[in-house]
């Protein structure tokens, strides 16, 4: 199992019906992917900058590419960059990687069968351990979830992350959220206001 797999069975588990939007998600599992090349001893943080390491090989397919996707000479890649670049259409790299292994499956309806259907969660060991997790409140999974709004914000007396290389990454993970967040108001007003000299307002 890996964090950024928990997170997305946990997305697609807890809020089927409010589901976390693509480019939100791509970051939190970026973020997710750097928690975990962290833990296994791949990469170590040099302030907020991505330092690659000697750590245990990864056994998950795209934990792998992440490794290999790292910038591997100084001044290195700082966690925000990395969450840019790394975080592009990620989420359906994903949500394509559990279909593949059967975690996930597509729910077809009875009055279109050629087309893709509805993504549902099948009863797999990997859904069990993510339910297990996101149960036990298991602090870094809690706080991508609440990133991306699939759990409110936490209470003062919530488990803390322990580890400060973690905070760095989750705090560079909800600067870019805003960001994001920003950059589609942007968008949004520059298309209404178009569409206002179209109309001749």
């Amino acid at each position: 199992m890996s964090t950024p797999r928990d997170l997305l069975i946990t997305a697609l588990e807890v809020a089927p019906g409010h589901p976390v939007e693509r480019g939100e998600m791509s970051l939190a599992l970026a973020g997710a992917e750097v928690v975990d090349l962290l833990a296994a001893g791949v990469v170590t943080l040099d302030d907020d900058r991505i330092v690659p390491g000697f750590g245990a090989a990864v056994t998950d397919r795209l934990l792998d590419q992440a490794a290999a996707a790292l910038v591997r000479e100084a001044p290195y890649e700082t966690v925000s960059d990395w969450l840019w670049r790394r975080g592009r259409e990620l989420a359906p790299a994903h949500l394509a990687a559990l279909e593949a292994e059967g975690v996930l499956t597509r729910q077809r309806s009875h009055w279109k069968p050629f087309q893709g259907g509805r993504r549902v969660l099948t009863d797999s060991l990997d859904r069990r351990l993510a339910k297990e997790r996101w149960e036990s409140d298991e602090p870094v999974l809690v706080a991508l979830a609440t990133a991306v709004g699939i759990r409110e914000q936490e209470t003062e007396d919530a488990p803390g992350v322990p580890d400060e290389a973690v905070e760095t990454v989750l705090a560079a993970l909800n600067d870019a959220l805003i960001e994001l967040e920003g950059v589609r108001q942007r968008r949004a007003i520059e298309q209404a206001a178009f569409d206002n000299i179209w109309r001749g307002q």
